[in-house]
């Protein structure tokens, strides 16, 4: 089977052999898709550095068993401007991608997400975007937060991830009942409304992740932990 001119992503890319790559894309109507792309890092390739994360793409592949062969690729358009940490912020989406969807499975509405996560990583306050992504991809994969319940702002709560919030007895940490609404209404601010989603939302994923180390995450704190001022006496 063939499929032409596909809007898609690229999850991640590999060396193969001297002059292909294996990419991981996420498209729009196939889901997360393996392609290999012959020739494209030999000196006539030109398509390797189209080839890269973030940018929209549009791309036809010849589908033959578990990994299909890219035949073309074109640009959609303009990439999300992203530096610094927010690369890392696309990076981890991504890996959130790789090991929580099965290839092969369309998520029409999550792509449509993605663009949203990766157009929010560029704005001013990219944190929202990441944790809204989070919910949503949860819920794609079947495990959506139990959060249709009635809250009080200021109630503070446990939660079961089976059930859904309950009501933390006196003095016990939890969720901020304002910080569920947010949650729940898509309308995340605040420094401790962002705390609390992105712990409970972390617990949720590593539910899914089963064990398995994301490795975004642990790169951006290695990298922070380099970028730390020296102390005193020290180089």
């Amino acid at each position: 089977m063939r499929v032409e001119l596909e809007p898609a992503y690229v999850l991640a890319r590999r060396s193969y052999r001297e002059t292909s790559l294996l990419l991981e894309v996420f498209t729009a109507a196939h889901g997360r898709v393996g392609l290999v792309a012959r020739g494209v890092r030999g000196a006539k390739g030109r398509q390797s550095g189209l080839l890269q994360t973030f940018t929209p793409l549009l791309l036809s592949w010849k589908e033959s068993g578990e990994l299909g062969t890219l035949t073309a690729a074109e640009p959609r358009g303009v990439p999300p401007a992203l530096s610094g940490e927010r690369v890392f912020h696309g990076w981890y989406v991504n890996e959130l991608l790789l090991k929580l969807l099965q290839r092969q499975d369309p998520h029409p509405q999550l792509y449509l997400d993605y663009e949203q996560a990766l157009a929010g990583l560029a704005a001013a306050a990219p944190e929202p975007a990441l944790r809204l992504f989070e919910k949503h991809l949860l819920a794609e994969i079947g495990y959506g937060l139990p959060l249709q319940c009635e809250l009080e702002p200021a109630q503070v709560y446990a939660f079961d991830f089976e059930r859904g919030p309950r009501p933390a007895p006196p003095g016990a940490s939890g969720y901020a009942g304002a910080s569920l609404l947010a949650l729940r209404d898509e309308r995340l601010s605040g420094r401790e409304q962002l705390r609390d989603a992105r712990r409970l939302l972390g617990g949720a994923l590593q539910r899914q992740l089963g064990g398995r180390e994301l490795e975004t995450p642990r790169l951006l704190r290695a990298l922070r932990g380099k970028l730390r001022p020296p102390e005193p006496g020290h180089a």
